[in-house]
């Protein structure tokens, strides 16, 4: 928003609009526009004396009681000159201090590669701060149980995947069964973006940003203790080392019908692709009912579908046929794995 950019609240951004729309303005004239914000007489006069401050009013010559817009490209050129400025003298410091903090780090002995972080809302705080700060990666392990931010929570990760930033995610398959991860959040993020993809075991929690930094819980119980900050070190190249193995292991979950090749994909639809996705990842009828929030017997006729499609009379030989007889596109594929209904 133009407010956030350029430093304006909210309600002088409201203001500054409605008078750029005006020839030019009493303060009642503009008591009057704002009112549907419920914007007073006297809130009106001081949102004027804010604007003029900044330079985004003037009072007409001749009649002090009337103000008009600045034109824009004047008034918030300026502003945004100003912070331009800012963004510039911020980013010698940082790299001034990123410089010392490199030379800083070449004499930190072995025990200064980790730092501990204690307590839930420090260890919450951290996560956020790192993939806020993150510059071009963030790679990370998902598993139960949710301790510090959820998935519709982590505000910081929109964030920082509207900044470019690229994310690998592994999420651990028993979080679709008991719907800590849905497919509908699996799909916003593919969109978004975002590369994931599920695993029948995650070997922990973790997330790498950039290459560079590492957090992960200090213990593998549900409480949070505090979290293992890791920097730059053998033990930070083998937690990355662990990550790729565990990727490339890993399976995107098929999320429709464009995950499929050959002629099935003309005989199924995005709703039947999920259901196979889901079935192939080891959810039961009931579990992939309860995420595409369906009928359990919706999911088990679409899945006689499916067996009948492939002339086959179980989900074991479903799952075997969809995966030997290139029903999956490569990103897709995925060693299967069968639950009972």
């Amino acid at each position: 928003m133009l407010g956030d950019v350029l430093g304006l609240t909210p309600d002088e951004t409201i203001a500054y609009s409605e008078l750029v729309a005006m020839p030019s303005a009493t303060v009642a004239d503009l008591a009057a526009a704002l009112s549907p914000y419920g914007t007073s007489l006297g809130e009106a006069h001081r949102l004027l004396r804010r604007l003029e401050n900044h330079g985004l009013v003037a009072r007409i010559t001749g009649d002090e009681r009337r103000f008009s817009a600045a034109p824009p490209a004047i008034a918030l050129g300026a502003l945004l000159a100003r912070r331009q400025d800012e963004v510039r003298n911020a980013e010698v410091e940082l790299n001034r201090l990123e410089e010392i903090y490199r030379v800083a780090a070449a004499g930190r002995g072995p025990t200064d590669v980790i730092d501990v972080v204690r307590g839930d809302d420090a260890v919450r705080h951290r996560f956020e701060q790192l993939q806020l700060g993150a510059r071009e990666s963030v790679d990370a392990f998902v598993r139960p149980p949710v301790i510090v931010t959820s998935s519709q929570e982590n505000s910081a990760e929109d964030q920082a995947v509207a900044r470019g930033v690229q994310y690998r995610v592994v999420v651990e398959r028993g979080m679709l069964e008991s719907q800590d991860v849905t497919v509908e959040e699996t799909v916003e993020a593919t969109d978004a973006g975002e590369e994931v993809r599920f695993a029948a075991r995650v070997p922990l929690k973790l997330i790498v940003v950039d290459r560079e930094l590492a957090l992960l819980p200090l213990t593998s119980s549900g409480d949070v203790v505090g979290a293992l900050l890791v920097r730059e070190s053998t033990l930070l190249d083998a937690l990355m080392a662990l990550f790729e193995i565990v990727w490339e292991q890993a399976s995107p979950l098929l999320l429709g019908a464009s995950g499929l090749a050959g002629e099935v994909a003309d005989h199924v639809d995005d709703d039947d692709a999920r259901i196979l996705g889901l079935m192939l990842s080891g959810l039961t009828d009931q579990a992939v009912a309860k995420q595409l929030g369906t009928s359990l017997r919706t999911v088990q006729r679409r899945v006689r579908a499916l067996m009948d499609l492939a002339d086959v009379e179980t989900r074991v030989q479903l799952g075997w046929h969809a995966a030997t007889h290139g029903w999956l596109r490569p990103q897709a594929a995925a060693a299967p794995e069968y639950a009972g209904a």
